[in-house]
């Protein structure tokens, strides 16, 4: 079987309608493709153009209209300048196009007569898409939820035609309000236990998310390096070794005097935090930092610090009115145990480390979380021209 690079474009109305976690739990949990990239754009009428035009030359005459009217229509900006949000999703995998393809569904309906169509909710068409037909037969309404290509050779220019755009754009979109009052923006990092094999769960995460009338302005596959692991959970050492050092020492002081029948004096307490407690504080630390970036941090040697974790992260930032708190409330506190029914770590999460996904308790510390993970760089555009020139396309 053929490695190959596909994409999945989700709509701006399919994200306007806060069908995004949906989608991208169905083409998750029903594929063995490995998401290997993903950019929020907002595309130029320039972009919209070129898409509609490759599409009528790559489709059949009839889906050519349809569907590069439809980009037209739908991605070109708005009247006023501003600009529509659409989903690019990479994937990689052996026969990643036809996977795709069959998971999205095919753009024409069965019919059984004029207007009727068999919908039987498989794949993400029949349950997002809309195809409307009148009773002569003339298209009604057409939103196809998810734009993508057939097969590996069609994708090629398309995939060229977004990593250059991709490339000269910022990762993070500039959206317009008429009220900036209380806007704020807040990083969202959907953690590695979500991506150990093909679940739905981060699509699953997303939804739920959705449920805050927040936008998402950016996004990427991240793995987080063990030098940024260190920096972006640095404030949490101090806290675990106030909390944790204290009850540690006086747990060794109650088993030694269990074990050595002696009465040990006040100070052994203080004492055995230091010599045992705070080494089991920096401990849980270092699984911390393990568990986000896939490497022991006292394991890791310096010329290594710097270099991509071994696990995945997809890292979102939300925007709108309050959103830090809108966020947290439906995530919920870090114990998944102590967390409301109806929140995500309630839902998915196992104990204070795995808890499914991370949320900034502050706008000041999502900005310093941000720069962490360098927001603004996203390597979907360097992922698809290094597949495009190991294929020899130009």
């Amino acid at each position: 079987m053929a490695v190959e690079l596909s994409y999945v474009l989700i709509t701006p109305y399919t994200i306007l309608k806060s069908r995004t976690g949906g989608v991208i739990a169905r083409l998750l949990s029903r594929t063995d493709l490995e998401l290997v990239g993903a950019q929020m754009l907002n595309p130029t009428k320039e972009l919209a153009e070129n898409y509609a035009g490759i599409l009528k030359k790559t489709v059949s005459t009839k889906a050519a209209d349809l569907l590069s009217d439809y980009v037209l229509n739908n991605f070109t900006p708005n009247e006023d300048g501003t600009r529509r949000r659409i989903l690019m999703l990479l994937f990689k995998g052996d026969n990643a196009c036809s996977k795709l393809y069959s998971i999205a569904g095919r753009l024409s309906p069965e019919s059984r007569g004029a207007g009727e169509m068999r919908i039987t909710g498989e794949t993400v068409r029949d349950t997002y898409a809309d195809l409307v037909f009148d009773r002569d037969g003339s298209l009604r309404y057409f939103e196809p939820a998810v734009l993508l290509p057939p097969d590996q050779e069609f994708a090629m220019e398309k995939l060229k035609l977004f990593a250059n755009f991709a490339d000269s754009h910022p990762n993070m979109i500039d959206m317009n309000y008429d009220d900036k009052t209380d806007v704020e923006r807040t990083l969202v990092i959907i953690k590695p236990d979500n991506w150990r094999y093909p679940s739905s769960k981060p699509g699953n995460i997303i939804d739920m998310f959705s449920r805050t009338g927040l936008r998402i302005i950016a996004t990427k596959i991240y793995q987080m390096t063990v030098s940024e692991a260190l920096e972006f959970y640095g404030p949490v050492q101090g806290v675990l070794r106030e909390k944790l050092a204290p009850k540690i020492g006086d747990k060794a002081k109650a088993l030694l005097e269990t074990e050595l029948k002696l009465k040990l004096d006040d100070k052994a307490s203080s004492r055995l935090s230091e010599i045992v407690g705070v080494p089991f504080a920096d401990d849980q630390f270092s699984q911390i930092v393990e568990f986000m970036s896939g490497i022991r941090p006292d394991t890791c040697p310096k010329n290594k610090l710097h270099e991509p974790g071994l696990v995945k992260t997809m890292v979102l930032v939300y925007e709108g009115k309050k959103a830090v708190k809108k966020i947290r409330d439906v995530l919920g506190p870090t114990d998944p145990t102590k967390a409301p029914s109806g929140t995500i770590r309630r839902e998915f999460g196992q104990d204070v480390m795995v808890n499914t996904a991370h949320a900034s308790d502050s706008a000041e510390n999502a900005v310093r979380e941000m720069k962490i993970i360098r927001i603004q760089e996203n390597n979907l555009s360097r992922i698809i021209k290094d597949f495009l020139a190991e294929k020899g396309y130009k």
